[in-house]
């Protein structure tokens, strides 16, 4: 059972480095003759008893001093002194079914229990990590992504719905002509399906049928009689398709350039009934006229139930302790019939607030469920036709506007707002209130590791809800600067932050400046009430013009999100094992933003350029780190200060995304992954 526990410990908790580093020259294998290697090195000696594990079909596996695997914890290498560098192993990719296999490295106390983190010499800090993706094809690279990062649904549909089961997947497939240079393909080259794959703890999820009420009420609700499993866009969980079981089909978009799965009706609970807010599908890529398998990609479809109303709305809390309406007490009869104590609480809590309602409105609520309250509060979110607000939508506050404005708007007795908002209130006490939340922990990625909370870039309850109206360049084309935010559509921007680069970005009054001095903590100037998104001069890191960051493009076509990760998700999660990191790793190796040229262009086939996107040069290039840089640094200096810096000291727009080795006019120079690249690191400056 120790054993177990510890699996468990390994695959929640984040890492940080000690004195030694696990590492791989491939971490991404595609083909049955290549080797898993893994290798430790370590910077400063330790002395005591290493260990090294791996998580295979759900077992946590010892490597032993012979290189076989055992259950048993046993030590790689027992009693001595670390110092230098260890080869691990060397097992052919051929041996294994396609997978992602992580891998643990730790130094304990002579002769201490391995599964006691006590033991551990660096505590978790000792503890070293990394993940190999095996059996993934490679003749096409698919660049899949969620659109959000982030859906919600309701956890129970019989008295209302403000969000149904509804996730959208977005691929894109890059093949080669016949020169070698990348291309994308399209529905005439290649067809895309979807299907279930387990993560490296085990949790797969291929059905939603048996895991919510929601088709019981989908004609109550949206007047559509949908079959069971099946999404309000057509689509379903792979094992859901009564006609076709199985892999799922993704449908061009040619106005987009990518394909797509809209409204997947997906749960956070996986087959085994655990939940799982972050479960991944498979995309791949077949040929059109073969069926040849060409490539494939797993990807995370966040969903999580996190969304409950009973903080607030449970009968005896502050939004239903009026003593002159009756509540719903605990032996309601379908509050009774729930199976676990937080459904109890949420019928309780929906109840209450249709209750709430019709006191405050004058309607009658309470005997219409289920109510779906976009009939009468448009949401574009489910305006799935894009028609806009429709009949007595019109004249009625938006969805938005009554869950963010009229919560932002209730104060206490002495006049403080109830849910407070502002950066400098953890995200636990505004956002997570309604949000998903506590446990889900939706807001995660890059934004999230520096420190970023959600009113960074939205604003608080007020300024989302439209109480103020925006300012120039506030909404998302222009047509609403001074007027009303709209809900979904006039939303923070990439640019609003990441205002340049070095040479040239926004300076001025009311600029939250990171320590960098580059880039932005705040999407909108200290003081304005709105949180209207500003715009950058510079547009080196802009999304297209009137246009949100999930649909941008670059770089001949890529979509923005293909290379950088899902709104709210960016890459990397700070947690090495996160489902969030595996695409990243499949695609090229490594955690983070796709900049391995190798990923998409065939190796050696690019110039020397810095027509890279955002303006990048060859990355992992031995012509550029030996050769090429002093000719372009020559040519145009300010393009090379624009990210290393105006004295070429290294900036965080330079910092290296790998641990890499060059040879750089002679010498042999290592950069850590994370470090800053200056001129000074391997040569004086020009």
């Amino acid at each position: 059972m120790k054993n177990v526990i510890l699996a468990i410990t390994l695959l929640t908790i984040s890492f940080s480095g000690w004195s030694s580093e696990l590492y791989t020259p491939q971490a991404v294998l595609h083909d049955d003759n290549e080797k898993l290697v893994a290798k430790v090195r370590f910077d400063a000696p330790e002395t005591g008893d290493m260990y090294v594990a791996a998580i295979a079909g759900g077992k946590l596996l010892f490597l032993s001093q012979s290189g076989g695997w055992t259950e048993t914890p046993a030590p790689f290498q027992a009693n001595e002194t670390f110092q230098g560098e260890y080869p691990l192993f060397s097992v052919d990719a051929g041996q294994l079914p396609p997978g992602n296999y992580p891998i643990y490295q730790i130094v304990t106390v002579p002769k201490g229990d391995p599964l006691n983190v006590d033991n551990w010499i660096g505590g978790m800090g000792g503890l070293n990590s990394l993940s190999f993706s095996v059996g993934l094809r490679k003749k096409a690279r698919v660049l899949a992504f969620n659109d959000l990062g982030m859906h919600c649904i309701n956890s129970i549909f019989s008295i209302f719905a403000i969000i149904p089961p509804f996730n959208t997947i977005n691929a894109q497939v890059v093949g080669q002509d016949s020169d070698g240079k990348p291309k994308l393909l399209d529905t005439d080259q290649v067809e895309l399906r979807y299907s279930a794959v387990a993560d490296s703890k085990g949790s797969i999820n291929s059905s939603s049928v048996a895991k919510t009420d929601f088709w019981q009420h989908t004609q109550g609700l949206f007047g559509m009689d949908l079959q069971p499993g099946e999404g309000l866009m057509g689509f379903f969980m792979p094992a859901d398709n009564p006609k076709n079981p199985g892999a799922q089909p993704l449908h061009y978009k040619t106005e987009a350039g990518w394909f797509s799965a809209d409204g997947i009706p997906i749960t956070p609970t996986d087959d085994a009934g655990q939940l799982n807010a972050y479960p991944m599908l498979r995309v791949s890529a077949y040929d059109k006229q073969s069926g040849e398998l060409l490539g494939a990609s797993d990807v995370v479809v966040p969903v999580s139930t996190e969304v409950g109303c009973n903080n607030c709305h449970a009968t005896g809390e502050m939004a239903a302790n009026n003593p002159a309406i009756t509540w719903i007490s605990n032996d309601d009869p379908e509050v009774q019939a729930q199976k676990d104590s937080f459904s109890q609480l949420e019928v309780q809590s929906q109840k209450n607030i249709l209750i709430l309602h019709d006191e405050q409105q004058g309607t009658d609520l309470q005997n219409q469920t289920p109510v779906l309250c976009a009939s009468c509060h448009y949401s574009f979110a489910l305006d799935l036709t894009g028609g806009g607000p429709q009949g007595q939508q019109k004249f009625r506050p938006t969805a938005s506007q009554v869950m963010h404005k009229t919560h932002g708007e209730l104060r206490d007795a002495a006049g403080n707002p109830i849910i407070p908002s502002g950066n400098d209130v953890p995200v636990e006490k505004s956002c997570y209130n309604c949000h998903p939340g506590k446990t889900t922990q939706c807001q995660r990625g890059a934004m999230k590791t520096v420190g970023l909370e959600c009113t960074a870039c939205h604003g608080g309850l007020l300024a989302v809800g439209g109480k103020f109206p925006l300012l120039q360049g506030g909404s998302i084309d222009g047509t609403h600067d001074g007027k009303t935010r709209r809900p979904w559509v006039d939303l923070p921007r990439c640019q609003s932050c990441h205002t340049g680069d070095a040479v040239d970005h926004l300076t001025g009054e009311g600029l939250v400046f990171h320590e960098d001095g580059i880039r932005l903590k705040q999407a909108y100037k200290t003081g304005d009430e709105s949180a209207s998104a500003l715009l950058a001069n510079n547009k080196r890191f802009a999304e297209n013009d009137n246009t949100w960051f999930r649909n941008s493009k670059g770089h001949n076509g890529i979509a923005c999100e293909g290379c950088h990760g899902s709104t709210h998700a960016i890459w990397p999660n700070a947690d090495v094992n996160a489902n969030d990191n595996l695409t990243a790793l499949q695609l090229q190796g490594h955690a983070g933003t796709i900049v391995e040229c190798d990923a998409c262009h065939a190796p050696g086939s690019l110039p020397m350029t810095t027509d890279g996107p955002h303006g990048l040069h060859n990355v992992n290039d031995p012509r550029w780190t030996d050769e090429a840089h002093e000719d372009f640094y020559e040519r145009d200096a300010n393009a090379c200060k624009a990210c290393h810096g105006k004295q070429l000291e290294g900036t965080a727009l330079s910092k290296m995304a790998a641990t890499r080795t060059f040879k750089v006019e002679g010498n042999t120079v290592t950069l850590n992954k994370g470090q800053q690249v200056s001129c000074v690191l391997c040569h004086e400056k020009p």
